[in-house]
């Protein structure tokens, strides 16, 4: 069932091919049928390719589709994975090369901030700690080592987090552990290098496909490159357009890098769009026009015209918030809209808060996209820090965040000396507590607490060569006592049940994989699952930024707070990047297939003070024919307030009534 050009893009194979795949345009179905074509059709072995995606939660729906394509042995075979977990499988493989230990730790963002807080100057402000670990994770996303980053500072800062990196990476080493950014640096550093290893890479993988191609960063394409050579047997598939991460290291400038490095490429453009309307698409088509390209497109639809585009002027963001709670609403009442068929996107996630209170008054059901996240909930960290150690024992970030949880008299006066001991041995703090000459060292009670901590890992390392994880974190929770630990900190009954559902859910989690087979070993899972995406709300409205909004559509879109300043914001304005905010607008938009509103406060309060706003630029540059301003049609606005309004009074007066 593919269209002529999804036809091409799927045959196409003896040279370098990028497929520019508008919004909508049916990308996935191209890549999941090449690499049918490539097993079933060019005979080439299954374990030969792989499809690269930008998350997890992507490679597993692809995996699926691909599933339902080839055999099972040969979906088995396949590599269907992020490039973080390609670095991964790299590392494990090629650990000498990288200078590290079989079991190796990766350490999540909080480890990782963790200690470049403690080689940063005391006292220094969340600000700019921030930025130098943004500078550090640049310059790894560059592909650039320590002594290289320290050549390139420019500045007085950038000198400063080129120094905390050599610091930072020498740290790493110890405790035989790679940051996430490593997952990429460092496979990248040993192909370019090491001639006999790349080689036998490119036999390994020799046909690679990436998807959302525009977000690569410097180090991944140099990925690509390394890995495909001069031969170039790579499907590249992105969306110009849908670049909007310049600001975590994505360079769209990539697309344009393939045809200079690769002038055989051919480029196929998907523009069919098989999701949204016509008027909705020939929104966006208008708006990105005013963009430049370097490969033009013109998405069109075979779907009708769809109802005209509505623009909605509100007083200030808790009436904006109002107004769209109470338009929700009558989509589920009056039309029997599904809850999860609507979302409400936004530029910044601090818009968020007013939208939140207007739909808990309204009763309407939704999910928080970017809320705390699963894994960084302190009793599942926790729980995987265990896990961690098991597989690693030099992971001393684990080790000092689990060794007094639950309580175990181990303050941080004792804490301090020993990691003084261990850093003077050369050794693991772990390492450290097994030693007899260094626990006399220290006061007898914290002394003995840690030699039964040690104690009770080795008890679960032996445990582990014949448990599951899932088998593991009930042992763990049992031998810790874990769940008393909660009951004794949580006052609250809901919230005690809350947190102690979260480890159920980490062991089902840990048991799916085993079913699944979607990885080998405790240390590949951990890795995976520090990285995983975990985002299921079940039949709720999804409120979202417009940047997790990419690659998902609903049948109902609101657009809140299209205003100069918010979309584009004021720091895209004053710094000349209103393009990247344009193609932000571009995606929110095709992310509608049947309804689509967009809303802006004529007011804003700020710093205490209220300012005036004017409606985006963005809507003025869309086609105005197939635009409703509100005010324009008298008749049709009152009917819509007045549902709006008997919508919102009728959730009150249930509210009211209680339950």
């Amino acid at each position: 069932m593919l269209n002529p050009q999804q036809l091409a893009a799927v045959e196409h194979v003896d040279s370098p091919l990028l497929v520019l795949a508008g919004a909508g345009s049916g990308k996935t179905s191209v890549i999941t049928q090449k690499i049918a074509h490539l097993v079933q059709r060019r005979k080439l072995a299954a374990s030969r390719i792989a499809a690269i995606t930008f998350t997890n939660k992507a490679a597993r729906e692809m995996r699926e589709r691909v599933g339902k394509l080839v055999s099972a042995e040969d979906a088995q075979a396949l590599t269907v994975c992020t490039f973080h977990a390609l670095g991964l499988k790299f590392l494990q493989m090629e650990h000498a090369r990288a200078g590290l230990r079989r079991g190796f730790s990766v350490l999540d963002a909080d480890d990782s901030e963790g200690i470049v807080k403690e080689l940063a100057p005391k006292g220094i402000k969340p600000d700019v700690l921030f930025g130098l670990r943004n500078l550090l994770s640049r310059a790894k996303n560059s592909g650039l080592s320590p002594e290289e980053a320290l050549a390139a500072a420019r500045s007085p800062r950038e000198l400063e987090a080129a120094t905390i990196y050599q610091l930072y990476q020498q740290r790493l080493a110890i405790f035989n552990a790679v940051d996430f950014d490593d997952l990429i640096r460092l496979p990248l550093r040993i192909l370019e290098s090491d001639e006999e290893c790349r080689d036998t890479w490119r036999e390994r993988l020799r046909y690679l496909l990436v998807d959302e191609y525009q977000d690569t960063n410097d180090a991944q394409y140099r990925l690509l490159k390394v890995l495909t050579g001069e031969r170039g047997s790579f499907t590249c598939v992105g969306d110009d357009d849908q670049s909007i991460y310049a600001w975590r290291g994505a360079n769209p400038e990539n697309i344009e890098q393939l045809g200079k490095d690769w002038p055989s490429l051919r480029v196929i453009k998907l523009e069919q769009n098989y999701r949204c309307g016509r008027r909705i698409l020939r929104a966006a088509n208008t708006l990105i026009a005013n963009n430049p390209h370097l490969h033009t497109k013109k998405l069109w639809s075979e779907h009708p015209e769809g109802a005209p585009i509505r623009v909605i002027e509100c007083k200030e963001a808790e009436h904006e918030a109002e107004r769209i709670a109470g338009m929700a609403a009558t989509l589920a009442e009056k039309h029997k809209v599904r809850w999860h068929d609507m979302a409400i996107l936004y530029r910044g996630n601090f818009q968020a808060r007013p939208v939140e209170k207007a739909l808990r008054l309204a009763r309407v059901p939704y999910h928080l996209t970017g809320a705390l996240s699963f894994l960084d909930r302190a009793e599942v960290k926790d729980l995987l820090c265990y896990l961690r150690l098991l597989t690693n024992p030099s992971d001393d970030a684990a080790f000092l965040r689990v060794v007094n949880v639950p309580k175990r008299e181990i303050g941080a006066t004792t804490l301090e000396k020993l990691g003084q001991i261990a850093q003077t041995k050369h050794c693991s703090l772990l390492e450290a507590t097994r030693s007899d000459s260094v626990l006399r060292q220290l006061s007898p009670r914290p002394a003995a607490a840690l030699a039964s901590f040690s104690d009770l890992l080795d008890e679960f390392r032996s445990a582990s060569l014949h448990e599951s994880a899932a088998d593991l974190v009930d042992r763990v929770l049992t031998r810790t006592q874990y769940a008393a630990h909660i009951a004794a900190s949580t006052q609250d009954v809901a919230l005690r049940d809350r947190r102690l559902g979260n480890l159920r859910e980490l062991a089902d989690w840990f048991r799916a994989m085993q079913k699944g087979n979607s990885a080998g070993d405790l240390a590949a899972q951990l890795a995976l699952l520090s990285h995983a995406d975990r985002d299921e709300p079940g039949n709720a409205l999804r409120m979202m930024t417009l940047h997790a909004a990419k690659g998902l559509e609903f049948r109902f879109v609101f657009i809140v707070g299209c205003e100069d300043g918010t979309l584009p914001n004021d720091a895209a304005i004053d710094e000349g990047r209103v393009e990247e905010e344009r193609r932000l607008m571009y995606v929110g938009i095709t992310r509608a297939k049947d309804l689509l509103t967009l809303s802006w406060s004529s007011k804003t309060k700020r710093y205490g003070e209220i300012h005036s706003n004017q409606p985006s630029r963005f809507l003025q540059e869309l086609p105005q024919d197939d635009l409703h301003w509100e005010g324009k049609d008298p008749e049709a606005d009152k009917e819509a307030v007045r549902e709006t309004a008997e919508s919102h009074m009728a959730k009150i007066a249930a509210m009211l009534a209680g339950p």
